[in-house]
């Protein structure tokens, strides 16, 4: 007999008892980003791999090392994308948007051939928001202020928020220069991955785990000390706008970020509950990307949170979800079964919100009523011969000691519009 195929390694399915929680997750963003007049898009998950290439660098660990990539038959060069700024810049660009300031938020998944590990996965899911053409410190704010009342919507408590500048090019590349010469008079205490880093991205050494490298990190020069008067009143004017509105922060100046396009502003929400995959939200600025990938000069900054991390502390947190199902119809009797539909279709009429789930198949009172509570229904609506005769419905709560009633229609109507109000 065949072995039975299995998901591919580090690709993983979403089963129904899992889902309220992410769509707790989506709608709350959907809500929040809305109350902000921020505009869905939707971009492929496939693009050619330059878009890529160019946006990430081709010498990090995403483009280097995880990208799923194939040449189709074209001879084209393909990748499912590893991150959503790159492909909606690449919109952006392309549709015309950028003669006018945007906001705009996506969500889907996301593809990087890492080792699997908790809270990381080899197709993960995000939700991310990018805005174009705002170039102030303004903006930055309000992104980050998004994101804290969106863990207020979803009663997330416990997020830690940290803080950097990058400095604008010049100051960037002057701390750069600075920064490989203090490592290269240490190249005896790096590890492996700073000697190739040193080489390629040197400002992803200070973004370094290891333990025996926390000592030459910590001693490391500042980028702070090379940022100049404008970017300095950029990030200040951001910390006092945190300040004044409540948001407590950390500043962190070994926050560099993985990309290559960051500048400026670059700030992380961190938790300390999911191990070593503690960063659920990380974004900044990436004024220069725009123009990198062939478009005008146009100021952008954008964050992306992890779908998967966030669901994890929800369900840690002991946080519960709506019930999948609010009333089970259990039906007895032909002439029951043939009206059982037609009754599920006025509730349905009269209550949009009710989540009912309609018996099929036949069977004894007993089996449906087994059915009824493991499919976690608050109550089991009985139609039977008597009731049919007295015109009225019977309500079973399977979730508590109540007993059984029988109501009128308008009786019911009122009631699960009760329960559904102290559900939703």
């Amino acid at each position: 007999m065949s072995r039975y195929i299995q998901a591919i390694r580090g690709m993983h399915d979403i089963l129904p008892e899992a889902i309220a929680l992410w769509h707790r997750v989506e709608d709350g963003a959907r809500r929040i980003f809305a109350s902000y007049g921020y505009a869905e898009i939707r971009t492929p998950i496939l693009e050619v791999s330059e878009l890529f290439k160019r946006s990430i660098g081709e010498v990090t660990d995403i483009v280097e090392k995880e990208m799923y990539s194939f040449t189709d038959r074209n001879g084209d060069s393909l990748s499912l994308r590893p991150e959503g700024t790159a492909s909606c810049v690449r919109a952006a660009i392309e549709h015309g948007l950028l003669t006018q300031p945007q906001r705009l938020w996506y969500r889907g998944p996301m593809f990087r051939h890492e080792r699997p590990q908790r809270g990381r996965y080899r197709q993960f899911n995000q939700i991310g928001v990018e805005v174009f053409g705002l170039a102030g410190p303004d903006i930055d704010l309000e992104i980050i202020l998004m994101t804290a009342r969106l863990w207020r919507e979803l009663g997330l408590s416990g997020l830690r928020l940290e803080l950097n500048s990058l400095g604008d090019t010049a100051e960037r590349q002057a701390y750069r220069e600075r920064l490989v010469a203090y490592l290269e008079g240490r190249r005896e205490q790096l590890d492996a991955e700073s000697l190739r880093r040193l080489q390629t991205n040197p400002l992803r050494v200070l973004d370094s785990k290891h333990p025996e490298m926390q000592e030459v990190i910590a001693a490391a020069p500042s980028l702070m000390d090379h940022l100049g008067a404008a970017t300095r009143n950029h990030f200040e004017q951001l910390c006092h706008g945190l300040d004044r509105s409540g948001i407590p922060y950390q500043l962190n100046p070994r926050l560099v970020r993985g990309l290559d396009y960051y500048n400026r502003t670059v700030f992380e929400w961190i938790t300390d509950d999911l191990g070593a995959q503690g960063t659920v939200c990380a974004g900044g600025r990436y004024d220069g990307l725009v123009e990198q990938l062939g478009g005008r000069a146009t100021p952008a900054v954008g964050f992306a949170l992890g779908l998967e991390r966030l669901v994890e502390l929800l369900s840690l947190a002991g946080h519960a979800s709506e019930p999948a199902v609010h009333a089970y119809l259990i039906a007895v009797g032909e002439q029951a079964q043939a009206e059982a539909p037609l009754l599920a279709e006025r509730l349905r009429d009269a209550l949009p919100g009710l989540r009912l789930l309609t018996h099929c198949g036949g069977g004894s009172f007993k089996s449906q009523f087994k059915r009824a509570d493991k499919s976690g229904a608050i109550d089991a609506l009985v139609l039977g011969e008597t009731e049919l005769e007295r015109g009225v419905i019977g309500l079973k709560p399977l979730r508590d000691e109540s007993g059984q009633r029988e109501l009128g229609f308008d009786e019911l109507i009122e009631l699960l519009g009760r329960r559904i109000g102290a559900t939703n």
